[in-house]
């Protein structure tokens, strides 16, 4: 049995929604499938997800919306929070912080604002309007292709 949710995954903070996989062959001890008991307390609990939370969990999964997730950089993050740790080995993270903003007119957090195990970071958020960040993903993508 499997579960997972959009909430950190897309920034889906509070909307709550999720899925659950149960394979079929997943059986109680009586032989009476999980699956069609876990439907049943399900379907008398919830009224389901909402059309706008699950349009905007189909856009997360087009191609569109999985190519944000493909770019090309070492990141952390992202699954627990809203936020992602882009690395960059070898360089002061107020430097990458100056040259990402210099040249792209983003704004970023310098990791060693967390401490020094964030030297060599920069934290980026996933927050803000949805123009605006795909409009910051093609300016760190010509930055750094």
């Amino acid at each position: 049995m499997e579960t997972a949710s959009f909430s950190k995954y897309a920034g889906f903070t509070g909307v709550r929604l999720g899925w659950t996989v149960i394979p079929k062959q997943l059986l109680y001890s009586d032989g009476f499938p999980v699956a069609k008991d876990f439907n049943r307390i399900v379907c008398t609990c919830f009224n389901g997800a909402s059309n706008l939370s699950q349009a905007g969990a189909l856009a997360c999964l087009t191609p569109q919306g999985l190519e944000t997730h493909s770019l090309g950089y070492d990141v952390y993050g992202g699954k627990n929070a809203p936020y992602v740790w882009v690395h960059f080995p070898n360089q002061s993270s107020w430097d990458v912080f100056a040259e990402i903003l210099g040249k792209t007119h983003v704004v970023t957090t310098p990791g060693s604002g967390f401490g020094p195990g964030g030297e060599g970071f920069v934290r980026v958020s996933a927050f803000g309007h949805r123009e605006n960040i795909l409009e910051a993903c093609l300016r760190f993508k010509k930055l750094y292709k």
